[in-house]
């Protein structure tokens, strides 16, 4: 039998998935949700939660006004429907990493914004030969990214070529696979957007192996501004993005909505900003004979 709460409490529910305690994104959250909490005095119960079966969002502590004040979503791997189901109870919640056109409260970025800012950037620099590593498509952010890398091409009149298409899942093993594959092609591309930092090392891992020179033969660029790329032989070209404000302002606009100084529908997009290091280079474009 619980105990009952004697101060305000919060739910954080984080999907779980490979190497989730060494994951940025949940390390950044839980960072910028933990500061903020402790400055409102607030308790943080963290629910790690299956990505794919989100039936237990349902559970009987979670949706019960007297253990759980509020939900913080990490995530809610494209699961709208169930979402909904948790906010007919009634319980006060906030959705992080994605945004949607309904009343929902959340907190974003604009995923599909920053990934086709990078890719015109790298299409400025004469690329034209530009493959992606997707990231899982089963998140907003995932979808998202890959829709910007599209739009780019789109809008500067590049053909979208099936065999630039790769995913990774935002993990290690999958992204190396798809890295061997783009970096193996006869028309091997100038350029790879993969859409995580942690994707990306893989990539140029693999290019190592493979005696490739980043950015002499192939120009890369991560998203997340993850700390482990200090450890890259190359120093990354990446996307930062605002992820323990996220976490922060998480907190704050919960328990605003909570105290009731907050009506909703609360809808805030953070800025990202591309940071260009050295693991993209320019290049020629031919000249149309």
């Amino acid at each position: 039998m619980l105990a009952r709460k004697r101060k305000q409490t919060f739910a954080l529910v984080i999907p779980r998935f490979e190497d989730i305690f060494h994951s940025f994104y949940a390390g950044e959250i839980i960072k910028g949700v933990g500061l903020a909490a402790s400055r409102i005095k607030t308790d943080i119960l963290m629910h790690i939660t299956d990505r794919f079966d989100h039936r237990d969002w349902m559970d009987s502590s979670m949706l019960d006004t007297e253990y759980i004040d509020g939900i913080i979503f990490a995530d809610i791997n494209n699961d709208i429907n169930m979402l909904k189901k948790v906010i007919a109870k009634g319980i006060p919640y906030i959705v992080l990493n994605n945004s949607f056109s309904e009343s929902i409260n959340c907190i974003s970025i604009d995923n599909r914004k920053a990934a086709f800012n990078v890719v015109e950037h790298l299409i400025k620099m004469g690329h034209r030969q530009i493959a992606t590593i997707a990231g899982d498509l089963s998140t907003q952010a995932g979808k998202m990214r890959l829709e910007g890398y599209k739009d780019a091409l789109l809008k500067h009149e590049l053909k979208l070529t099936e065999e630039y298409l790769a995913t990774g899942d935002f993990l290690r093993t999958p992204a190396r696979r798809s890295a061997q594959k783009l970096l193996q092609l006869r028309n091997r591309p100038t350029a790879i957007f993969a859409a995580s930092d942690v994707m990306a090392l893989e990539l140029i891992d693999e290019a190592k192996v493979q005696k490739l020179k980043v950015p002499d033969d192939v120009s890369v660029v991560g998203f997340d501004d993850n700390p482990l790329s200090v450890y890259s032989p190359v120093k990354l070209s990446t996307v930062a993005q605002p992820l323990a404000e996220m976490g922060r302002l998480g907190v704050e606009h919960l328990n605003q909505i909570v105290s009731g100084s907050s009506r909703g529908p609360i809808k805030i997009v953070l800025d990202t900003k591309f940071i260009e290091r050295d693991s993209t280079k320019s290049i020629t474009v031919p000249a149309k004979s």
